[in-house]
């Protein structure tokens, strides 16, 4: 059997692929043998180093070991964290300062270079980002008209900047026109000007638990409550606890995080994102969908948005390009439905307006062809480095340590045995220059204070592998538990 044909991926990346994707399925099971390397090659029609290089491609994901003498292993792999949903309850509470100064302290670590970063959700790799194309894009926009850093752009934003978007948005599920859509300065300022738009003091905004730690102190500022529903680590927000607090007319807008969840690194099942668009419409509760991780699920075709079932204009969906293209350049959009015109205002009085260069130089990247391709190299890259965080974790981590199976972006979430608390965690390994984001910041309550987030868009270089091992080795001694698994489940499908 041979390899299909495959545009920008050399064949014993293929073949790693298709190896990988036999343990993502539980085909090839933890502690199986692969066949032989010369069976391989002929049964695949590829040359010997073709599969020896694609067996260290596995080594290197943490998916294979060697065994002198005997040959090639699956390796045991972590298990899932698959928790039941919680009741059917949520907990309404003033998300005030109390977690403003452990955020400040992540922060502090996270901006000092002399500290090794493990969770931080910002792509410190600058090979996964396209500089030397928006250096020549740069370059010579600017040669042809110098006046572009000379000139405002007024909301909605770049013309030419929100035609690519809209013809973008196809490739996600949604159907927009230019007028749909608003510049922002981020997917942040995004997911303010939607909560000013739809909110007034003293409402309640439904969240994800967890969810990103930012929206605390963001609800907080605008003088909104949060209310934690119930989330599965696969299935994503209960929607049956969200028809009930409708029911009860207990929120007054929601917020959440259908693809590839930060943290949890889901998606929610495509069933699941019609019946909440149709309970949001039904409702007439605004729901602001952050699309940040969108473009990096590892699913092919890409699961669509919520925003694409939003028949009545209910759904605002916030995204930007800080994930995928460049981080500094802080260029967002939002398109917000019925709400377009009262957040184009609010953005007017807010930030005025985004960067004119910096717009033309994202639209100019768009329309040139490449973003596609520069978008599969970026899930490639992380999916790999998931597999390899992952198996790290699995021999260093204590016995009992689970972790989700992320089907895009580049965050997963880990949950730790025992009673070990996270927050000693990261207060202990900053002393080693280590710096981690604990899992009581994703919650009001303190149901997650055995958890902590993990990031891996971060080169995975030797620094970033100690720090990983240093960091199961606290936890196995906080735990009393020795390192290591024994149970293996599958990962995820394989990436497109």
């Amino acid at each position: 059997m041979s390899l299909p044909l495959s545009t920008g991926q050399t064949l014993y990346q293929q073949l790693a692929d298709s190896f990988a994707e036999s343990i993502h399925q539980g085909t090839l099971k933890p502690g199986k043998r692969l066949p032989a390397i010369r069976r391989v090659a002929q049964s695949h029609q590829v040359s010997i180093n073709t599969v020896l290089n694609a067996w260290q491609i596995l080594e290197d994901r943490g998916l294979i070991e060697a065994r002198p003498q005997s040959g090639y292993y699956v390796r045991t792999v972590l298990p899932a964290v698959t928790r039941p949903v919680q009741k059917l309850r949520a907990k309404e509470d003033d998300p005030s300062a109390q977690k403003l100064e452990l955020i400040e302290q992540v922060f502090a670590a996270q901006n000092n270079p002399d500290y090794t970063n493990i969770s931080l959700a910002c792509p410190q790799d600058s090979e996964l980002f396209p500089a030397a194309r928006l250096s020549r894009i740069t370059a010579s926009l600017l040669r042809r008209d110098p006046d572009l850093i000379g000139r405002y752009v007024l909301p909605p934003g770049s013309k030419r900047l929100r035609e690519e978007i809209a013809r973008r948005s196809l490739h996600v599920g949604i159907n927009l026109t230019v007028d749909d859509i608003t510049l922002t300065h981020g997917c942040m300022e995004a997911l303010q000007l939607a909560l000013r738009a739809v909110t007034k003091p003293g409402d309640c905004v439904g969240l994800e638990s967890p969810t990103y730690f930012f929206l605390f102190p963001l609800l907080a500022s605008l003088g909104l409550k949060a209310l934690e529903i119930p989330t599965d680590p696969q299935q994503g927000l209960s929607l049956d606890a969200l028809e009930m607090l409708l029911q009860e007319q207990r929120i007054q807008a929601l917020i959440a995080m259908p693809g590839a969840q930060n943290p949890l690194g889901y998606v929610m099942p495509l069933a699941n994102k019609k019946r909440l668009a149709k309970l949001v419409n039904t409702y007439h509760l605004p729901l602001i969908e952050d699309g940040l991780y969108d473009e990096l699920q590892f699913d092919w075709p890409l699961s669509p948005p919520v925003k694409a079932f939003d028949s009545e204009g209910w759904v605002i969906y916030c995204t930007s390009f800080t994930k995928t293209v460049a981080p500094d350049f802080r260029v967002g959009w939002t398109a917000a439905g019925r709400f377009h015109e009262k957040i184009a205002r609010l953005k007017a009085v807010s930030s005025m307006s985004e960067s004119r260069l910096l717009s033309e130089v994202l639209a100019e990247f768009l329309a040139s062809g490449g973003y596609d391709h520069h978008l599969r190299t970026l899930r490639r890259r992380y999916a790999a480095n998931l597999d390899a965080a992952r198996g790290i974790i699995a021999r260093h981590f204590p016995q009992g340590t689970r972790a989700t199976l992320p089907r895009g972006g580049f965050v997963f979430w880990v949950e730790l045995p025992g009673k070990v608390d996270t927050v000693e965690m990261f207060q202990r390994l900053l002393q080693e220059q280590i710096c981690l984001t604990p899992g009581a910041l994703y919650s009001l309550s303190e149901r997650y204070t055995h958890a902590l987030r993990l990031s891996c868009c971060y080169p995975f270089d030797a620094r970033y592998t100690w720090a990983l091992e240093r960091t199961g080795a606290l936890a196995c001694e906080l735990s009393g538990l020795p390192p290591g698994q024994d149970q293996g489940v599958p990962l995820r499908p394989q990436v497109v």
